[in-house]
């Protein structure tokens, strides 16, 4: 750990130039002191760091010292600098060391390619935090401490004691064997298995989680895109509703965000869509279209549509004209 802090260190003094204490302790997550004693440690070790004293003093590198690294073409760092931008620099608790390599390809690009990378990567932004619409985008948080101990009984292989909170349950310890992560727009999942059953669990509503000692029940190899289609084509096919609707397409997306999947889509007559969408149940198809008013209609199942027509009459009945 303390190793990759020094590279770090340098490589901020490298790119920033003089930087004081207090803001390497944030960069690096540390107290001041350890930055300190970090910067004792480079020097004793001949890097050319020295104090500049005074109201705009801080630490720096001679100008001299660099450290030359080669073998990423402009590309290639741009679309490291890209990804490093987003939002999904969160994702599993990886954040920090996501800025630590940041840094280091900043530093490993040539002369010729460094200002322009970094340059070009400042016109793409990733996932923002609000859409077109001025509609705030819902990340759900994992307590960092909780997504180190699942990350690392994910990748040294052994069990893992969650205390999870399901749906309407009350919270409870479970010990599973956990196979891998995956993050789907912003939400992240723990695949696992239980006393031999599969297992998917939200990590947002992982209360606690410790590593066990034991080695996880689990294969040496993965294949973690099949295991998770599988898991959602389960998913779909327990107790949820399929619903054909026609939508505007400039509602598409709209559709799009409150239905759990897409299973057809094709034109429709007068310029409008055609789909076969899956809902969580009869209720939650029946809100979600509501939603649309004019720029959707239910075609099947018959049920929904006459829940729809019994609501929009309500809806006539109480704004009837009682004059």
């Amino acid at each position: 750990m303390r190793a990759d802090r020094l590279v770090s260190l340098v490589l901020l003094l490298r790119r920033r130039g003089r930087l004081t204490a207090d803001v390497l302790a944030r960069e690096l997550e540390v107290s001041t002191r350890t930055v300190l004693r970090d910067i004792e440690a480079l020097s004793a070790a001949g890097v050319p760091v020295h104090a500049e004293r005074g109201r705009h003093g801080g630490f720096a590198l001679l100008p001299s010292f660099r450290t030359e690294l080669t073998g990423l073409n402009h590309d290639e760092a741009l679309a490291l600098l890209t990804a490093g931008s987003g939002r999904g620099e969160q994702v599993f608790g990886l954040g920090s060391a996501l800025a630590s390599a940041m840094r280091k390809v900043v530093d490993a690009l040539p002369e010729s390619h460094r200002t322009t990378a970094s340059d070009a990567a400042q016109r793409f932004l990733v996932e923002p935090e609000t859409d077109l619409l001025s509609r705030r985008l819902v990340t759900e948080k994992v307590p960092h401490t909780t997504m180190i101990e699942v990350r690392r009984a994910v990748l040294a292989g052994h069990k893992l004691r969650i205390h999870y909170a399901a749906t309407g349950q009350t919270p409870q310890w479970r010990t599973v064997d956990p196979i891998g992560l995956v993050t789907v727009r912003d939400r992240s999942y723990l695949l696992a298995t239980r006393s031999g059953a599969d297992r998917t669990y939200r990590l947002s509503r992982v209360l606690a989680a410790e590593e066990l000692p034991e080695p996880a029940q689990r294969p040496n190899q993965v294949d973690l895109d099949r295991i998770w289609q599988e898991r959602c084509a389960q998913f779909l096919s327990d107790g949820h509703i399929t619903v054909l609707v026609r939508v505007n397409p400039a509602r598409r997306e709209d559709l799009l965000s409150t239905a759990l999947a897409v299973r057809v889509e094709e034109p429709d007559a007068g310029g409008w869509l055609r789909l076969e969408v899956t809902y969580q149940d009869s209720r939650h198809a029946e809100w979600a279209l509501w939603q649309l008013g004019m720029n959707v209609e239910a075609l099947a199942p018959q049920s929904l549509r006459a829940s729809l027509r019994n609501r929009a009459a309500a809806i006539v009945t109480r704004y009837e004209d009682a004059s």
